[in-house]
């Protein structure tokens, strides 16, 4: 710790000792609840009085950020660039609105490519550790997983790049992982329901996605939903990145020999792409459901695109970058100055910073910026969403206060962002009456 962190907590305790005094000498010296109000704040790792490189505010001091993510080769490389990019252009207009306490936030220093990789990730976290604060962004349920026991020794918070459900329970998440929206099991259910609503109930569905917590949590609320309307469930297509098994013929033809009248899918958006372009070449005729990161407005550039036009829909956990009518939305519009985000990976980074913000000024105004104190603030944390989301409160019953609302969208090549929303607000009987007392899956 730097000698002037040490001033500070001397500081911050003679502070107290004083108005402990003043107290007890004059029940009325309305002056010492000012001093305390105002008085210094404790802070140690990731955050110093020198400014942040190209900072935008003189004399702030500076709170360093990590980010773990996706940039170069991994399956989601083409979203977790935007989502950088949406994290970039959130915090930045936080440091032009005058910062944190007097302190800009930066998350370009420690900015590092996972590659999706578990290993890769543990690598690149315990570089940065000693340098940051909390994690702006750790992508991935597996490659958050992979840190976690480190995260708990080190008191490191993260916002996830992820929907897993068991970030929404702490005996999973060590009460770490600042999670919005929905989770992926129950994405599935809502959209589920939403199909049976407007489509018409299936007689069968089928899940298909990477054998990790991304993949099997989108089966279990496939199988959830099934059981609960009496639909037949034809089990979890096991797959993988391309760049590990060469094709998806694989999961093509377990899907084709099964027939289901609805596959939901949860992988990267090659690989939906390649699993329903394929599925349709072999004049299968279901329709195919994916999770918010199977999609990519790229897609609509390959052989693929007429079969994702005809045959795919997409659930996300919140509006369109373009359609969003939420201050946040114009917030983010408004920050990129009438220019368009790559994909809508840029609207997720946004909103997913504003559990760190939140926290970071609770801790702020609780006097200690210190690792300990972010995560002392966590439990009771209520987060303003600015209407992306409803407020949520982390802590208590994951029962009552998990997401349980959704948008639907459909590929559109005449969007400037190649897809449309075609439903918001969207919720569902089997998704609302879920008991989510566990993870679902993981």
């Amino acid at each position: 710790m730097r000698e002037s962190n040490r001033w500070r907590r001397a500081a911050a305790a003679a502070g107290v000792l004083a108005l402990v005094t003043a107290a007890c000498g004059n029940g009325d010296d309305e002056d010492a609840d000012d001093d305390a109000a105002t008085g210094d704040i404790v802070f140690d790792d990731g955050v110093t009085e020198e400014p942040c490189p190209d900072a935008v505010n003189d004399g702030n001091g500076c709170i360093y950020l990590g980010i773990l993510s996706d940039l170069t080769e991994g399956p989601f490389a083409g979203l977790a660039v935007p989502i950088t990019e949406g994290q970039r252009a959130f915090w930045r207009t936080v440091n032009e609105a005058g910062g944190i306490a007097g302190f800009d936030v930066n998350i370009d220093e420690y900015t590092r490519d996972n590659k999706y990789d578990p290993q890769e990730h543990s690598a690149q976290y315990r570089q940065i550790e000693p340098d940051i604060l909390a994690l702006a962004q750790s992508l991935g349920t597996p490659t958050t997983e992979a840190v976690l026991p480190d995260m708990d020794v080190d008191d490191m918070i993260a916002a996830p790049a992820s929907w897993w459900s068991g970030w929404s329970f702490e005996e999973r998440d060590n009460g770490l992982i600042l999670e919005s929206g929905y989770s992926y099991c129950i994405e599935s259910m809502i959209v589920l329901d939403w199909h049976a609503a407007e489509r018409g109930q299936p007689s069968s569905v089928m899940a298909v996605g990477y054998p990790t917590d991304y993949g099997r949590d989108n089966a279990a609320g496939v199988e959830a939903w099934a059981e609960a309307n009496g639909v037949e469930y034809l089990g979890f297509v096991e797959t993988a990145p391309t760049a590990q098994i060469a094709t998806q013929d694989a999961a093509v033809g377990q899907i084709v020999n099964g027939s289901p009248d609805v596959v939901l899918v949860a992988t990267g958006p090659a690989e939906m792409a390649e699993i329903v372009g394929e599925s349709a070449a072999q004049e299968f005729q279901g329709q195919f459901l994916g999770s918010a990161p199977t999609w990519n407005p790229a897609l609509l550039e390959t052989p693929a695109a007429p079969a994702l036009e005809a045959f795919y829909t997409q659930i996300v956990p919140w509006e369109g970058f373009e359609t969003g009518e939420s201050a946040a939305h114009e917030a983010m519009r408004a920050a990129l100055d009438g220019e368009l985000p790559a994909n809508e990976g840029f609207t997720s980074g946004w909103i997913w910073s504003y559990p760190i913000k939140a926290l970071l000024e609770t801790a702020a105004a609780n006097g200690d910026l210190t690792r300990a104190g972010l995560r002392a603030a966590v439990d009771g944390l209520e987060v303003d969403y600015e209407g992306a989301l409803p407020t949520a409160t982390f802590g208590g019953d994951p029962n009552e206060t998990v997401e349980r609302t959704a948008a639907i969208s459909q590929p559109d090549p005449d969007s400037e962002l190649g897809v449309s929303t075609i439903a918001t607000g969207v919720t569902g009987s089997t998704a609302d009456d879920y008991d989510y007392a566990t993870p679902c899956a993981g």
